[in-house]
Order: structure tokens, then sequence, then C-alpha cells
């Protein structure tokens, strides 16, 4: 197995090697295994499996180890597709089958909600999936000009490094933008400016591929032509940042098509390519519709949605539902939201508005109203004053549909809402957003009996 940058071959072989059963997996995919009553952590192995493996690292209260023989393997063992796996960071469960890391993730997923929040779903639904490969529609790749390796390097971080993986291609990346990572290399090299290019953000849409350059000094006008042509040349938006992802400006072509489709509800959504999208836009579909089919809408039902982003649920929840009211923190994709509802002609059934839903006060949340039903999908610090404020006010909604991106933070808020406002968590399923990759994404079904104080009030000024 591929070694990590941080330690060198002497000193990894001076280290012990084990024997060990291994008994489950880490958040990280890693494998568990104890000895002595101590903890090991086991990159590249089971659960299952009984593997000999090396210390590479001694603590306290646990170690950790690499599996360098497999003296008896899982069933759910393939061999890796991507020749950089072991060494690229990106990934860390190409040695699993796709139903064995849905397995683990569904695994993971239970036993956060039970040991952080002792809450079981009612019911557990097939996980969802989507293509294993060449599904990652957006990727940063690092760019390092380092002479000893032969000049310039495009490509993910080394494992557990701040190097640069050599890299020639990703098997995670959609096809179009790995067979670019050659090209981008030559790109680079032919630059004035090929020290001061620390990265590159992919951003693939529905049918164009977006290559934000991020760039410490100005091009000269050679560099511009030459990415010009580069673009040209590859069908891609070339993209140069300056500053911080606000400061993108468009070199090539004059104007964007970017944009990516839910097409079960007829909707494009143009963005550019700093905005926050999915990753994976086969499993964005299937959630999306799969979250407008939970929360069992009907054309009276006013829907608050919380951590909106683009409006990518809110205005296929609005093909449905009466009203739907959209809360982001960002301001800028408040106004994109707004712009794609307007060219989708859904601007009477929503609005959509700016707020800092993790220091909401009590005052705002009795302004926004009563809504029937709730969707939330917060980033990975979850969602906590919101599931908060719910269990601290009367007028409850009677579904919720919380989509996470941390297991850990959905329990701690699944916890408020059970334990606290009154809900139950009625099902749960994950979602393979990121295959090959230890990140588990997920979705849960909240839901409470009506009270009879809760009456319908009217809907609060746009």
């Amino acid at each position: 197995m591929a070694r990590g940058r941080g330690r060198s071959r002497s000193s990894s072989e001076a280290m012990p090697v084990l024997t060990l059963e291994i008994e489950s997996v880490d958040l990280e995919g890693q494998g568990v295994a104890r000895t002595e009553g101590k903890v090991i952590f086991v990159e590249n192995a089971l659960p299952g499996e009984r593997v000999q493996a090396r210390l590479v690292k001694q603590g306290a209260r646990f170690d950790r180890a690499e599996a360098i023989n497999i003296l008896r393997a899982s069933s759910g063992r393939v061999q890796a597709r991507c020749r950089y796996f072991g060494i690229c960071g990106g990934c860390s469960m190409q040695h699993m089958d796709a139903s064995t890391q849905l397995a683990i993730k569904q695994r993971v997923l239970e036993d956060q909600l039970w040991h952080l929040a002792r809450i079981k779903p009612q019911t557990m639904l097939a996980p969802i999936a989507g293509p294993a490969w060449a599904y990652r529609h957006r990727a940063r790749l690092s760019v390092r000009d380092v002479a000893k390796k032969g000049g310039v390097l495009v490509g993910l971080h080394e494992r557990a490094s701040s190097y640069v993986a050599q890299m020639d291609g990703c098997e995670v990346l959609t096809a179009k933008s790995s067979a670019l990572i050659p090209q981008l290399k030559q790109l680079i090299e032919s630059l004035s400016i090929r020290q001061r290019v620390p990265q590159i953000e992919l951003a693939q849409g529905s049918e164009v591929l977006a290559l934000v350059f991020r760039v410490l000094e100005p091009p000269s006008e050679t560099d511009l032509k030459a990415l010009s042509d580069f673009g040209r040349q590859h069908q891609a938006e070339i993209w140069l940042q300056s500053k911080g992802p606000d400061s993108i400006q468009l070199l090539y072509p004059t104007s964007s098509s970017l944009s990516y489709r839910l097409a079960d509800f007829d909707l494009d959504f143009p963005f550019r390519p700093t905005d926050f999208t999915q990753v994976n836009h086969q499993v964005n579909e299937v959630l999306v519709r799969q979250a407008v089919r939970l929360l069992k809408l009907d054309s009276r039902d006013r829907v608050l949605d919380l951590f909106c982003g683009l409006g990518n649920f809110s205005l296929a929840l609005a093909r449905v539902a009466d009203f739907i009211l959209g809360i982001e923190g960002s301001e800028v994709l408040v106004g994109r939201a707004k712009s794609v509802a307007i060219t989708q002609g859904l601007e009477q059934r929503t609005n959509f508005e700016a707020a800092n839903l993790f220091t909401l006060s009590d005052q705002a949340w009795e302004a926004i109203g009563f809504f029937d039903k709730i969707l939330l999908d917060p980033p990975r610090e979850g969602a906590q004053r919101i599931c908060e404020l719910i269990a601290q006010h009367a007028m409850k909604a009677s579904r919720i549909v919380y989509v996470s991106c941390n297991p850990a933070t959905l329990a701690r808020d699944a916890a408020i809402l059970v334990h606290q406002a009154g809900y139950s968590l009625e099902s749960a399923a994950v979602a393979n957003m990121f295959p090959q990759t230890s990140h588990v994404e997920s979705i849960a079904v909240f839901s409470r009996a009506a009270t009879p104080e809760q009456s319908q009030p009217s809907r609060p000024n746009a």
C-alpha cells in the first residue's frame, strides 16, 4: 500500500506489525480493532477482516495503523479502480464495493442518532444512490510548480498531507474534467504567472464546464490569450479569481451559460461557478424528489425552506405547494434564487429573504409566522438554533424534512426536535452523494400530530 508523505519508509518499517481482527469502521472509513483494551484505527481495513497491520502512530488513547497484508478478506473488498488510491486524499473507500459503502454509511448514521441522541428512526428508507464513478461536478484542484517533480502539478492533495498528488486523471470527476488535468498542467506551465496560480476550481453544469483560476497577480496579455484559447479549444468557460469568491470575473466567452437542471420539476438553475451547488447532480435530483415526496405536500401547504441557497429545494416545492418562503444567510444567493424564480414563472408562489440562521432571534422567528411544513438543508454546522426555536415556540409545523451532510450535527438537532419539541423521527435514509469517500449525506423526516391551537394565520408580507 502507498505510504503518506508525512513519514519515511525507514521510520514506518521500524514500527511493530500486529495481527488484528477488524470489528467495525469509524466515521472516516478506517477499520477499528482492539488489542489489550486499546483502540487501533486501521487504514485499508474492512469489518470482519483479519489483517496484518503496521503501526504508524501511537497515542495515549488510541493508535493508528495501516493494513499491509489481508489475511482474511471481507466479501465487500474490491480492487481499487484508481491507480492513485492510497496516495491521493480524495477517496478513502475505493477498496469497498458499492453495497458495502452504503451499509457502512447507514451504520454510521444509525450509530450517531442512537449514541448522541438516543433515537432510532421508526423506518430506515432505502439508500439514495447514483453513479459510483465520474459523478463529481465540482472540485478544487491545487496547483504547485515543483521543479524536483518535473514541473507543474495539478491535482488533489495527498492523503493526510499538504502536498499535491501527482495525477493525470481522476475517476470520480466527470469525464471531461478528468481528461483536462494533463492539459491544465501544460497550460499553467506556459503562463508567466505559473507560480502565482495556486488553485483551479471546476464547476460542471448540465451542459457547460467552468474553470476558475485563482490568480495572485494579474495575468499578462499573453497569459490572457492563452487562457482564452484554452477555453475556446476545450469549450469551457474561463473565470479569473483575484481575491475572494465574489471577485470572479468571466474571461471567456463574453457571457456565461453555466446552469444545472432538475428535469422532474422542469427547472433550470443558472449559477456562478463559486456558488454552492451539490457535487453530485444525479443524487441531488433524487434527493429533491424524495424531499418533496416525504413532506407530503398538497396545494394548500405553506412551506418554510431554511438554508435555501439558490432555491434548489424551494422551487421544486413551489411546483406543488401553495407558497414557499426561502431563507438563506447569503444575500448573493438570495438574489440568485429570486432571479431563478422569476425566470421559471414562480415569483408569485415564492419569496426569498437573507438572514443569519445561526443567530436568529425569537422575535425574528415569530415574525416569520406559521408554516405547515419545514425543510432544513444546513451546512455541516447543522441547524441547532433553528431547532431550539422550533422547540421553544408553540406554532409547530406538522412535518420537517432535514437534509444533512453531517450525521453528528443531525443527531444533535434531532435530539432537540424529538426530546424537546415533541416530534417523532419517522424515517431516515443515507444518500450516497460522495461515493468512494466516507462523507455521509442523509435525509430525515420528523412528524408530529397537529394541535387544536395551530390555526393558519394569513401569509406574511413578502
